[in-house]
């Protein structure tokens, strides 16, 4: 499949926002229908969410999954208090669904599957260390892991691995795959099958300067 630069992939992100799409949405439907179509309530599902959209996009996915009557738990490390707006809302939604939100992690064994939600493709440096510490947990747990977008501790354009990257077994890519994906090395081992929802918006041709 083809893949691109996050610039281009943001450029796209920001034309479909600019005409009035609502993407994460979108991404936490298309999250939660791939948890379903292999999964059956009330399976059991963690989901990890950061600080920025990419943790907005798996507490929608939380969101969705505890409605059709799965077993869901969240954790999220950093709090809601600087998510930006659309992250935000999700963790409004999430919260009057009835949703909360553990302090510490339990066994991670008991889970069907774990959402990373962490770092979505704009991560450009090396994991913190409490970062780190949750990452080598959740590998350690050999539990099933959906990444969004980009499994945390990738950098989505070189594929380089900025610390030990949480391995997924499934990645799902919005809007389309990050060229840091495609090559041979530390982003390709980590992503496990990559597969994209477009979102239904299209990356536009490449300027003059991309």
């Amino acid at each position: 499949m083809p893949s691109f630069s996050v610039a281009r992939i943001r450029h796209a992100e920001r034309l479909a926002l600019s005409q009035g799409r609502e993407l994460m949405p979108l991404a936490g439907l298309a999250a939660a229908d791939f948890i379903a179509a292999r999964f059956a309530p009330p399976a059991r599902v963690l989901a990890l969410a950061g600080p920025g959209n990419n943790g907005g996009d798996a507490l929608t996915a939380a969101t969705g999954l505890l409605a059709r009557g799965y077993a869901v738990d969240l954790h999220m490390p950093a709090g809601p208090d600087a998510l930006p707006p659309d992250a935000a809302r999700a963790w409004r939604n999430w919260r009057d669904a009835g949703g909360g939100s553990l302090d510490a992690l339990p066994d991670l064994l008991d889970y069907a599957v774990i959402i990373d939600g962490l770092f979505g493709i704009g991560l450009n440096r090396p994991l913190g260390a409490s970062w780190q510490t949750l990452a080598d947990r959740v590998n350690a747990s050999g539990a099933p892991v959906l990444a969004l977008d980009v499994p945390s501790g990738i950098d989505a354009d070189s594929g380089l691995a900025l610390g030990r990257p949480l391995r997924a077994r499934w990645t799902l890519c919005f809007i389309a795959m990050a060229r840091g994906l495609e090559a041979p090395g530390a982003g390709r081992e980590a992503a496990g099958e990559c597969l994209v929802r477009d979102l239904g918006v299209t990356i536009p041709p490449p300027s003059a300067t991309d």
